[in-house]
């Protein structure tokens, strides 16, 4: 059942992004010619109209493949009004831009659900701890952190985030008591059996609000896990995170089989609680790193579509096509390096 779980997620997740690109191409009256979900070769596939459908053998990953998207199509080969290349700048902009936009709809779409099932996490403080700096600075339980520096927090897990990467720096913080809003500096306190800086917080307990409520708190939720991923890639480039500790699909898979088994002994509620979760991290990742302006992803493709808006003309396919080549073999080279790390890790 785990696996099951895991390749429900990846699917959703792709289906969604590939299905952004596949709207938009045919909303621009672009022809496509092959929508598939995974990698590899077809083991199911049916034709409907001018658009093949494959599912592959490996479930990870899609593809939505339009006219003349590549550049080097010859004009025999399709009806020149309906390529990707024909289309204005704008349009197709609209079309690569899609894919991500469709994985944050999902993600708020899935955060909505979660939220509405076991409510959300304010930054609430839940009880202040005696002899810590939250202590000495007059803060109290039901408090509302606003503010931490100039970083603005929705969510408590900001706040968790915020200490692990501060460690024990000084802190600006900016709270909320009775609709007053009040700043005081603090200095995080070493805890020796915790073995980190701490202020001197508990969390409070999840809310479950009104509809309004529910809304506003799934855009944070949203935004949390965009931060997240930002704040991880920073990590990575800092050297705060080994390349060692990044994890693909193989160890994506793990960890939700993990998760799987530690949930499913308090109910299927928890399970699929812990599994919204997940596509919500995973979609939301998706979606940030496909934005990424590197070659081959649909931020890279939009760079040159940018670049192409700007200047009036277009880039030559051949080079772009160069480009983007540069970045596929860049990408396949980085997911084996971090497939080998994941088996290295599950062995």
């Amino acid at each position: 059942m785990k696996i099951v779980w895991s390749l429900l997620i990846f699917s959703v997740v792709v289906i969604i992004h590939e299905l952004g690109h596949f709207l938009l191409a045919k909303k621009n009256g672009i022809c496509v010619t092959q929508f598939s979900i995974g990698m590899g070769p077809r083991i199911v596939h049916v034709k409907k109209g001018e658009t093949e459908y494959c599912i592959k053998l490996f479930p990870f990953g899609g593809s939505c493949m339009m006219l003349g998207e590549d550049g080097m199509t010859t004009e025999e080969d399709y009806d020149k009004s309906r390529s990707f290349q024909e289309k204005s700048v704008w349009a197709r902009i609209s079309v690569i831009a899609a894919g991500p936009i469709f994985n944050f709809i999902l993600a708020f779409v899935f955060s909505v659900i979660l939220i509405g099932c076991i409510g959300y996490d304010a930054p609430t403080i839940g009880e202040v701890i005696d002899g810590y700096p939250m202590q000495e600075a007059g803060l109290q339980t039901g408090d509302k952190i606003v503010k931490l520096n100039n970083e603005s927090v929705k969510v408590y897990r900001e706040v968790s985030l915020f200490m692990q990467l501060n460690g024990g720096e000084e802190i600006k913080l900016t709270y909320e008591r009775n609709g007053e809003k009040n700043t005081v500096t603090i200095t995080p306190k070493y805890d020796e059996e915790a073995g980190y800086y701490l202020m001197g917080m508990r969390s409070n307990e999840r809310t479950k609000g009104n509809a309004i409520e529910t809304l506003k708190y799934s855009v944070y939720e949203v935004r949390w896990w965009v931060k997240y991923v930002f704040k991880s890639l920073s990590m990575l480039i800092t050297g705060q995170v080994k390349a060692t500790e990044l994890q693909g699909p193989v160890g994506i898979v793990s960890v939700i089989s993990d998760t799987y088994e530690q949930s499913s002994q308090y109910g299927i509620f928890t399970v699929i609680m812990n599994m919204l979760n997940f596509a919500i991290l995973l979609t939301a990742n998706l979606g940030v790193m496909n934005l990424l302006p590197f070659p081959a992803l649909d931020g890279g493709r939009l760079v040159f579509l940018i670049i192409e808006a700007i200047r009036g003309k277009k880039i030559p396919p051949e080079k772009e096509g160069m480009v983007h080549f540069v970045g596929i073999v860049l990408l396949m080279a980085l997911m084996v390096f971090v497939m080998i790390n994941d088996i290295k890790r599950i062995l």
